[in-house]
């Protein structure tokens, strides 16, 4: 790259931040990142301190001999790359000092937040009051936006229903904001979908521009929140999974329902002794609603002979060193209290030293159609990945309605080179069976960015593409992992 082009762009952005020079770095050598995907090669780091520098830095770099910019949020894309481009030779830009919750409706059910902004600094403000965050089972310190941003899954439902809006600085540096935004004048209803073609999700898993702030939809806080854990042998896998697709699809799940295999369970600090499959599901309204679908729960649950126990959280709560239980209790009820003791479990780490420290760990995230054959048939691939490489693959089911399950693969190992090419074999071999078995990913990680070409519809992508070259001409943002 020129080292004038870059050279300029870095002294206008110094500029704009003040002179501070601790927000614009030169690094040295690469950083490292938790998955051990090779770290790419970074020419610069900004750091802006506020939303309103953003745009004055992107057009800095609009020009044709500038490095492209990747911006991430708090940069805890943990098992898909964490802060890392997909390409080398970007110049970084870091969110997580745009931290402001700008506004928040609770009345409404909404608040406009910056990509700095927190699970934990959210749920915190939001506790005990009138509504709730969809918070997801990662680190509390983990982004809001920039999860939803990359499609992510809460414990009550996918992030992207959380959208409603978003401010976004294009490659030329103009602001503009999508979906729906707040007034100041008067209260509106939020349509994310707008008038005309939408335009929100234009910027979602997308490197069109820079979101420098969204509008996060909040969930009404049930009267009475409820989780009935229910547990099953994997002789009766493809049976419990329809027959739990039966309560789904009749009202009796509010939220996504959690299947933990054996070897997820585990890796997340929790051995029942048990082995199989242990369930979470998610009630929650009036005392007496919660009460009646409590009961008919257990019922259905003793006249279908394939649960081998039952509990409900409020007689029966999560024995302490049951990790994942709390966890995901907590989790349905917009809290991340006990999040940080699963993060620990799963790497050995807090949230600021799982790059540097952290055992290593990768995921995978197909859609799987929710049937017991579909669930068994793609938990058997995972055997076969095991079989072949040695690494044993947990996986999360994840219901999120009565048709689609989101399986997170997690695979953990040794940070040794050794470990960490099995690991990463089996991680190829996970995206070549799923794939060909119709179970596609929904989330890359920066080493199968360029999957986009086999999954996609080529006249779609390439659509895409010719919308890039409309946008940033000059190629001012990175390609990123969907391009």
């Amino acid at each position: 790259m020129p080292e004038n082009a870059l050279a300029t762009a870095l002294r206008e952005s110094a500029r704009l931040l003040g002179e501070d020079s601790a927000r614009i770095l030169r690094p040295d050598q690469p950083g490292v990142n938790v998955s051990m995907f090779e770290p790419r090669r970074v020419a610069a780091v900004i750091r802006p301190a506020r939303a309103d520098q953003v745009p004055g830095i992107v057009r800095a770099f609009a020009h044709p001999d500038a490095p492209p910019l990747h911006a991430v949020s708090t940069g805890r894309n943990w098992g898909l790359g964490s802060r890392e481009a997909a390409d080398h030779g970007t110049v970084r830009v870091e969110l997580d000092d745009l931290d402001r919750i700008r506004d928040l409706d609770t009345d409404h059910g909404w608040a406009v937040i910056e990509p700095g902004v927190t699970q934990l600094h959210l749920s915190s403000r939001l506790a005990g009051g009138p509504r709730m965050l969809n918070v997801t089972a990662s680190s509390g310190h983990t982004s809001v936006l920039g999860n939803a941003l990359d499609r992510g899954v809460g414990l009550r439902r996918q992030r992207t229903a959380d959208l409603a809006g978003l401010e976004v600085v294009l490659p030329d540096g103009e602001l503009l904001h999508v979906g729906w935004w707040p007034r100041r004048d008067t209260a509106t209803a939020p349509n994310p979908h707008g008038l005309g073609p939408s335009l929100l999700h234009l910027f979602t898993q997308s490197s069109l521009g820079i979101v420098t702030a969204g509008v996060v939809r909040l969930l009404p806080r049930p009267e009475v929140q409820r989780v009935v854990r229910l547990t099953f042998g994997h002789d009766h896998l493809g049976p419990a999974v329809d027959e739990l697709r039966r309560w789904h699809a009749q009202g009796l799940v509010h939220g996504v329902l959690k299947i933990y295999d054996t070897t997820s369970a585990t890796s997340y600090g929790t051995d029942s002794g048990r082995g199989g499959y242990l369930a979470h599901l998610s009630l929650g309204g009036t005392a007496t609603v919660v009460d009646a679908l409590t009961e008919g729960v257990f019922e259905l649950a003793e006249a279908s002979k394939l649960f081998t126990s039952v509990a409900r959280s409020d007689k029966e709560p999560p024995a302490e060193d049951d990790i994942v239980s709390r966890v995901v209790q907590h989790g349905y009820a917009g809290s991340v209290a006990h999040h940080e003791e699963m993060l620990r479990s799963a790497v050995g780490q807090h949230a600021a030293r799982v790059d540097q420290d952290g055992g290593g760990w990768l995921f995978f995230l197909p859609l799987v159609p929710y049937s017991g054959e579909h669930v068994t048939a793609a938990l058997g691939l995972l055997d076969r990945v095991h079989a072949e490489t040695g690494i044993r693959p947990g996986a999360t089911v994840n219901a999120l309605d009565p048709d689609v399950i989101d399986l997170v693969v997690s695979l953990r190992f040794a940070r040794t080179h050794e470990e960490t090419v099995r690991a990463h074999t089996a991680l190829d071999l996970l995206h070549e069976l799923f794939t060909s078995a119709g179970y596609l990913p929904y989330r890359l990680d920066i080493d199968h960015a360029r999957w986009t070409e086999r999954l996609l519809d080529p006249a779609a992508l390439a659509l895409s593409r010719r919308l890039r070259e409309v946008v940033d001409p000059h190629h001012v943002i990175a390609p990123g992992r969907y391009a």
